[in-house]
């Protein structure tokens, strides 16, 4: 009897530990994954930000390595990882070697819960709006230890900058998600998406969509520290604000955030207020909902988010910058109460159960 009972345990161990590793394997296949993603999509998105900067200024671009100039952004990248890694003399070494490993791990573990297409996504954890709400203090943290630890008064200032205009700007940010986490009534990611199978949630909530969709653009720019809020890296003033002492690799790691970091913020704009991979339907036009359902998820989610990538790189080449005062005086004074009264109207219109296709 205690034979059976062993063997049987030790059996339940075995495939109890078989599970694990082949979970521990399916992680590890979807972090080099997307490592990948991330190198391929830099390339895109530095290119793309370069010839829209130019035709917006009437401008061409890089035009010489390549067809168009393609291979430009591959070339500067070759380039920054030949370049010499300075390290200040009197820099606070363990800080100065963390920092821009935080700012990159943040945008990987975001990258984890975004759900690309119904078959492509890493971790559909049941909390996707905590979690890439926590995950993201990691860039935030990354910021301020490279500020510190650069043992630079103008790091240090482009650091205090950065800190707190990203953890002002978190709140409307949360307000706004948090619009969309009452109409649904769920915290997951997946969850979401699906949700919008009648419509999108930027149209279907009777104005409050609309509302906290314009504040979420807002902080959304805010929080990448990209013009007309980029007073952390603002070149007239602090260099180049945080990351000022940092050359070679470590410098690209940041380069390398700041461009993910725009996409993950413009995934999540397609998913909450865009349909995510859902195809465009109107009503009961079935003929039309059966052509756009044609379309592949994927492709519909690439879509959304290269226009609102579109939109970050627009806004950045078009407006001046504010002043420290009017970044501050904007999210206090302005974007947090109308978050607040929004979702104030969205409780109630969940309430009342008044919006389209309920």
């Amino acid at each position: 009897m205690n034979a059976n009972w062993s063997l049987s345990n030790l059996t339940e161990r075995i495939n109890m530990s078989s599970v694990f590793v082949e979970q521990l394997m399916w992680v590890a296949v979807g972090l080099i994954g997307v490592v990948t993603f991330i190198s391929l999509l830099a390339l895109v998105l530095v290119y793309a930000e370069r010839k829209i900067c130019a035709h917006i200024q009437c401008r061409l671009g890089p035009m010489r390595v390549g067809w168009h100039g393609i291979l430009q952004t591959l070339a500067d990248g070759i380039k920054l990882f030949l370049k010499e890694d300075i390290i200040p003399d009197e820099a606070d070494r363990l800080l100065y070697f963390l920092a821009p490993f935080f700012c990159l791990v943040a945008t990987l573990l975001s990258l984890l819960v975004i759900p690309l297409s119904p078959q492509v996504q890493i971790i559909d954890v049941n909390i996707g709006v905590i979690y890439l709400g926590a995950v993201s203090g990691f860039g935030i943290l990354g910021v301020i230890m490279a500020g510190w630890g650069s043992n630079n008064k103008w790091s240090a200032l482009g650091a205090m900058r950065a800190g707190a205009q990203m953890v002002s700007y978190e709140i409307s940010t949360t307000l706004s998600l948090l619009v969309i986490v009452l109409f649904v009534g769920s915290l997951q990611l997946s969850e979401i998406v699906l949700s919008q199978q009648e419509g999108w949630w930027i149209w279907r909530a009777h104005g409050v969509g609309v509302l906290a969709f314009i504040l979420l653009l807002i902080s959304s720019v805010a929080e990448l520290n990209r013009t007309p809020f980029d007073l952390a890296e603002g070149e007239s003033e602090l260099t180049a604000g945080f990351h000022t002492e940092y050359s070679g690799v470590r410098f690209s790691f940041f380069f390398l955030a700041e461009f993910i970091n725009m996409f993950i913020l413009a995934a999540m704009m397609s998913t909450f207020f865009l349909g995510g991979w859902m195809p465009f339907h109107i009503g009961q036009l079935t003929a039309f909902n059966a052509a756009m359902d044609l379309i592949p998820p994927a492709i519909w989610f690439i879509g959304k988010t290269s226009v609102m990538i579109f939109v970050f790189m627009w806004i950045r080449w078009t407006f001046p910058r504010l002043r420290v005062d009017q970044l501050m005086k904007l999210e206090w004074q302005v974007l947090m109460p109308l978050g607040f009264v929004n979702l104030f109207l969205a409780a109630i219109v969940v309430l009342t159960n008044f919006y389209f296709f309920a």
